[in-house]
């Protein structure tokens, strides 16, 4: 009876131990965001760190990469469209870059940014842009992830950044399967940090941003009736808060700040309420002007 006793005390004494832990843990970190919410977190150094970017040949890639490369990083520019990108390099060997490599070798900033968009209601749309919305979009991301993973972990040193969009968030009218593959894009970045965290790879850190509709071409025609709380985001305040994102090795990026409140609202709120707020900011018809990207001549 006493070995009994004696063991329920030492199970008692062990759980009550976790749980202060535990809350300790929690009060800390949660004191910890206040404190950085109002004094900048320190920024960590990307000199000399091999940043490959996707869809650099143009919009956010281009600025993106230009931006790293007056970091002193040494860059790897990835986009299909090969004149363009060959022009980005250019402009990163101007601005600074340590280097621009042709081979890709180790990467230990990996930022998936390229994404296309078809602009057509879910009806309307072919399926091999449906099919070529999640291959850009979001299958990228997984072979990405299995070519740079790998050595990020055996060095225990590395950065993963999503580069997705407010319409991986929300649901949005005439972007189903942009959003689709949008949404997946969140899904396995946040997927793939939980992973890394669980398998306490302390080293590698995740970067998930999601923007709004930014002027860069790809949403042309869009509009938002909104504009103090659903602005068209400019490409260099979009940059930079991504750069700072990194640096500061945030987790999440949303653009404009509205749409913090949106999320929080989304899971509080009853649907017809926020069908009702999405309605009023105009959310519904913000596709309805879209022409796209204007393809060169």
């Amino acid at each position: 009876m006493c070995g009994v006793r004696q063991k329920n005390m030492a199970s008692y004494l062990k759980t009550t131990k976790e749980l202060l832990v535990f809350l300790g843990k929690s009060l800390f970190s949660v004191l910890k965001a206040l404190i950085f919410t109002f004094i900048p977190k320190p920024r960590k150094n990307v000199a000399g760190e091999t940043v490959l970017i996707t869809g650099s040949g143009s919009g956010l890639g281009r600025l993106l990469a230009l931006q790293f490369a007056r970091l002193g990083s040494v860059l790897v520019l990835w986009d299909v469209n090969t004149e363009a990108n060959e022009e980005t390099c250019r402009m990163a060997q101007e601005a600074g870059a340590m280097k621009v490599k042709k081979e890709v070798g180790d990467v230990s900033i990996l930022i998936n940014n390229a994404g296309i968009v078809t602009g057509k209601k879910f009806l309307d749309c072919p399926d091999e842009l449906m099919e070529k919305s999640f291959n850009v979009n979001f299958k990228a991301h997984l072979w990405t992830y299995k070519a740079f993973l790998p050595t990020m972990i055996a060095n225990n040193h590395g950065h993963l950044v999503c580069i997705s969009s407010s319409a991986g968030l929300v649901g949005v009218n005439g972007l189903a399967d942009y959003c689709a593959s949008k949404f997946a894009a969140v899904g396995f970045a946040e997927s793939m940090f939980v992973e890394t965290f669980a398998q306490k790879q302390k080293g590698i850190k995740t970067t998930i941003v999601c923007p709004f509709f930014i002027k860069t071409g790809m949403f042309e025609g869009c509009t938002t009736s909104s504009p103090t709380l659903l602005p068209i985001l400019e490409p260099e305040y979009v940059v930079r808060k991504i750069i700072d994102a990194i640096l500061q090795e945030q987790l999440y990026l949303y653009m404009p700040k509205f749409l913090y409140l949106v999320m929080f609202l989304k899971s509080v709120l009853p649907v017809k309420t926020g069908l009702l707020i999405a309605d009023y900011v105009g959310a519904f018809n913000v596709m309805d002007g879209f022409t796209g990207q204007k393809k060169k001549t």
